[in-house]
């Protein structure tokens, strides 16, 4: 087992593991200086930019997905549909490009990461940036008539001010042994869920759960899936049933996909890669393989090496309304003050 899923397992284990045990004293370290980095910000002494528009920052506590991307998307089609403009902000992990730059749906993910031209097929603004800040104010200028930023990641980018807060938790990993790391998974402790403005559970089975307090719950909801080189070909999930299928995960939690390919009644041979792992040809290379399934995250880098064995599942985050409710009243507050 390579020492990245030894930790994984360690991070997730329903116990402390020697392995967690042994990198505690380090994970002191990085509470230590997270705590003081912190504080600088708060007291003023790192600067902390103000945008001329509210935003809202969508992010995590624990290292690696947990589904923050399709809830980005999902806040930014409610609050369109109730007449706000939004626009998207995003680090542009995995890619190549530094300064500010506005992302499209087709563009090339070595350059402008893997999830940004997810979130641009959903027809508003994005712009990347390894400053959050600048490409939030880059994005503005571009578009003057945004009137919100929603920011996908950045819970801890305290150098871009922020009028909500979302902290979103895998609601089936929840936060692992609740450890900072490098000893778990946490990059900040649990006690910071209890100063942002609300929490949602993502969910994949069963009901979500009602609104309470700042708790919310949303579930990713799977759509129809689609062939990356014949876009109009309608998959027939009873063919797969029979012969041999692959399917691939490059995400946070590939289990997670794993998991939903087998509740339609497949028996895939699975394939984890690392989050944003950058594909070549040979990591679709099954001889004699049926299909060749993967998410849309994993669609974007293999594109232009796919044949037509190969399908990818897109998923849409469902959110509850009372979370819309929640953050228009911060939104409208902050615009009177």
């Amino acid at each position: 087992m390579r020492f990245v899923d030894r930790l994984n397992a360690a991070w997730y284990a329903p116990r402390v593991t020697p392995l967690a045990a042994l990198l505690w004293p380090l994970a002191l370290m990085f509470g230590a200086a997270a705590a003081v980095r912190r504080g600088l910000y708060r007291t003023g002494l790192l600067p902390s930019e103000c945008l001329a528009v509210p935003v809202i920052v969508v992010g995590n506590l624990t290292a690696g997905g947990s589904g923050k991307t399709p809830i980005v998307r999902a806040l930014a089609d409610a609050l369109a549909a109730r007449g706000w403009r939004p626009g998207i902000v995003s680090r542009g992990y995995g890619g190549s490009s530094v300064a500010p730059r506005a992302v499209a749906a087709g563009d090339d993910p070595r350059i402008v990461g893997d999830e940004p031209p997810i979130l641009a097929a959903a027809e508003h603004p994005v712009w990347i940036g390894r400053r959050r800040a600048d490409a939030a104010r880059s994005l503005i200028a571009a578009h003057p008539a945004c009137n919100v930023v929603v920011s996908d990641d950045g819970l801890q980018h305290y150098a871009l001010r922020r009028t909500v807060e979302i902290a979103v938790v895998d609601a089936e990993r929840e936060l692992g042994n609740g450890l900072l790391l490098p000893a778990g998974p946490l990059r900040e402790p649990e006690s910071r869920l209890g100063t942002v403005d609300a929490v949602v559970r993502l969910v994949t089975r069963g009901a979500p759960a009602p609104a309470a307090g700042r708790a919310f719950s949303a579930i990713l909801e799977a759509r129809p899936w689609r062939n990356l080189v014949r876009p109009g070909a309608v998959a027939d999930h009873e063919s797969w049933r029979t012969g041999e299928v692959h399917a691939i995960a490059g995400i946070g939690n590939p289990q997670r996909f794993f998991d939903l390919v087998r509740s339609l009644g497949l028996s895939p041979v699975c394939h984890a890669f690392s989050d944003h792992h950058v594909y070549e040809a040979a990591d679709l290379a099954f001889p004699g393989a049926k299909a060749v399934l993967m998410t849309e995250k994993d669609a974007v880098k293999c594109a232009e090496f796919a044949d037509a064995r190969c399908w990818f599942l897109p998923v849409r985050a469902r959110i509850d309304a009372a979370l819309i409710d929640l953050i228009e009243e911060k939104l409208r507050g902050s615009q009177a003050a």
